[in-house]
């Protein structure tokens, strides 16, 4: 099976076609420089010259409703291929302009906030200043954006639907962006709508408000959201027993071990092809980030966007069963994943097992690692040797002396 690899990004390097772009040019819409279509809602906010950012709304060619075209939640929910997820994304032209990400006001960029705020999708009517290249932005924060085209005229043409919370956080100029986040959260406003709202800078202070580029508005809700989930997980009682959850999509396998102990957390990924097919190598590529009960202070610098985004779902686990455990979590990257289809994917994938499946429980964690052994490929040697949670533990005989 030919790859892309991340940094080719379709010029032949490989020696063979891009699988994904032969994907996207399947579906890549083929418009005037007029056209109409329904933003599902989605926006995106580049970091690239920044505070000068390319800005823009994404929608496909054609009406009706389109929310499955941006929710990593929907994807995960039925269970979408990677080639449908291209599909999806090829569809879509980012309609796109250049802003200042403070003090800068125009109607496209007007336009664009009110469709972040949408719970359903939007139709608008949309004018060029040329066609739509087939550029394609590839990072493993995001999934695929494509088509862009800078932006002359944006126009609504349907009603905005605004959930009254969402209406009522983006009116308050006094509450802090982070305890916005936490409200919208609360009021079970998805994670990704949540998303697009902060990078629109639709929340916080009144004279804090600023565009937030799409990537740094994924961590940063996830962060925000897990912080203080960890607020009242710290206090409660550690769990008694090993606890070992697993599952695997589009090529992501998981293996997440609950481990009687005060809290703390470390992600340890390992692929023998690196991301997306960057080159088979005798010892798996590998990505660690890690923290102890205090948190951490720095950005996860390797496993970068995964890190933050899974801690999410683990910090609901526990907040559920009401108990602080260190956690430990294993994932091994196959090639069914050759494609990258952003961070929210593994987000609604670790949700997805956490919530719907029982833990198997094990006395200790030897005998959880021998199970989870049968279902990965790479040896777990390789991660417990690099492990800094476990090389800690082993050094506390009270709460690890089975260890």
């Amino acid at each position: 099976m030919t790859q892309l690899c991340i940094q080719c990004k379709g010029r032949g390097f490989c020696g063979g076609p891009c699988k994904i772009l032969s994907r996207i040019k399947q579906f890549q819409p083929k418009v005037n420089l007029e056209f109409s279509g329904s933003s599902p809602p989605e926006i995106f906010v580049g970091h690239h010259n920044y505070p000068f950012v390319f800005s823009g709304i994404l929608a496909p060619a054609e009406i009706g409703e389109t929310e499955n075209l941006g929710m990593p939640e929907e994807w995960f929910k039925k269970q979408a291929s990677t080639e449908d997820i291209l599909g999806f994304r090829s569809k879509m032209i980012y309609s796109r302009f250049t802003v200042k990400t403070k003090g800068q006001r125009n109607k496209l960029l007007d336009v664009m906030q009110e469709i972040s705020l949408a719970s359903k999708s939007v139709d608008a009517s949309f004018k060029l200043s040329k066609k739509p290249s087939m550029n394609i932005n590839l990072t493993s924060h995001t999934a695929a954006i494509g088509n862009p085209a800078p932006l002359k005229d944006v126009k609504l043409e349907s009603n905005v639907k605004v959930e009254k919370k969402v209406d009522y956080l983006v009116n308050d100029i006094d509450v802090k962006a982070t305890r916005a986040i936490e409200e919208l959260y609360n009021s079970r406003i998805p994670v990704s709508n949540i998303m697009k709202i902060l990078s629109a800078g639709m929340l916080g202070k009144k004279f804090q408000r600023k565009l937030v580029p799409t990537r740094w508005s994924i961590t940063s809700v996830d962060d925000s959201l897990s912080k203080m989930l960890l607020e009242k997980i710290k206090y409660y009682q550690e769990i008694s027993e090993v606890l070992l959850f697993h599952g695997n999509y589009l090529g992501n396998y998981y293996e997440i071990f609950l481990i009687p102990g005060c809290w703390g957390f470390e992600v340890l990924e390992a692929s023998s092809s690196g991301y997306f097919g960057e080159g088979k190598s005798a010892e798996p590529a590998m990505w660690q980030d890690y923290e102890f009960f205090q948190g951490r202070k720095t950005y996860a610098s390797s496993v970068t966007g995964g890190y933050y985004a899974v801690r999410l779902p683990i910090t609901e686990y526990l907040e559920k069963i009401k108990r602080q455990a260190t956690v430990l979590i294993f994932r091994e990257i196959r090639d069914e994943y050759w494609a990258p289809c952003g961070v929210g994917i593994l987000r609604e994938l670790v949700r997805g097992m956490m919530n719907e499946n029982k833990p198997e429980k094990f006395p200790d964690l030897e005998q959880a690692f021998k199970k989870s052994q049968e279902r990965f490929h790479n040896s777990l040697e390789v991660y417990k040797k690099k492990s800094v949670l476990l090389k800690e533990k082993k050094q506390q005989k009270r709460l690890f002396s089975f260890f």
